[in-house]
């Protein structure tokens, strides 16, 4: 879908309430002061959250499955940051052992079945200290919409996005909370943060009833982890 509908996404999620007012601003908090520090966003699509972290001084390294939005990340930073094309479920190639303070992932994790060969990459990747930032959809929300499965397993379901006048099918893993924490822990992780965040007030303006929703019910949950020592 990524690939398909690339100018697509990257128009939606330019203003879309659940990116712009809710999942971007509760990211960057807890991110914190990212000046001077060498950051790695994984699924970094079109680079609307680069540009954010560019701005408040990263060097940032973005990688993408995708080649076309890759291609329209570079062309919304040019030399800015640096974006290559990677897949998350392999290892990391281009990135150096102990070379990155802090990693971003912004719902990008939940598209991968198994969590533990990248949560391993990510540990390699970073310094000693070095702290893992991301978002998923809000495990009790999936699994209500999902037609409530089989709540400790996880599952594979689909939802359908409108991009415009265009129905588009998008599948990724719902997975238990117990196994997210487990999994980081496994890893070498300690959870230093978890939000549920709330949108931008602005939002209660611009769209009072994606403002209610964001406000009143579990929709993505946020994560700040710390690499061992």
């Amino acid at each position: 879908m990524y690939g398909r509908f690339a100018e697509a996404y990257a128009r939606h999620s330019e203003e879309s309430p659940a990116n712009a007012y809710y999942d971007r601003p509760a990211v960057l908090e807890l991110a914190g002061d990212v000046a001077g520090k060498r950051v790695l966003e994984l699924g970094s699509a079109a680079g609307a959250l680069t540009e954010q972290l560019v701005d408040r001084g990263a060097h940032v390294l973005g990688l993408d499955r995708e080649p076309e939005m890759v291609r329209l990340a570079r062309r919304r930073l040019g030399h800015r940051a640096r974006f290559e094309v990677a897949d998350l479920a392999e290892p990391l190639t281009t990135v150096p052992t102990g070379g990155i303070d802090l990693v971003v992932a912004s719902l990008v994790l939940h598209y991968l079945e198994d969590w533990a060969p990248a949560l391993g990459e990510l540990h390699r990747c970073l310094v000693p200290g070095g702290a893992l930032v991301f978002s998923v959809h809000h495990p009790a929300a999936d699994w209500q919409w999902a037609g409530r499965p089989v709540y400790l397993d996880t599952t594979l379901v689909t939802e359908t996005w409108h991009l415009g006048d265009q129905p588009v099918e998008v599948s990724f893993y719902r997975r238990p909370l117990s196994q997210i924490f487990g999994l980081l822990q496994q890893a070498g992780f300690t959870v230093e943060q978890l939000d549920e965040p709330r949108p931008l007030p602005a939002l209660e303006a611009a769209n009072p009833k994606a403002y209610n929703t964001l406000s009143s019910e579990p929709v993505f949950l946020l994560v700040r982890a710390v690499a061992a020592r």
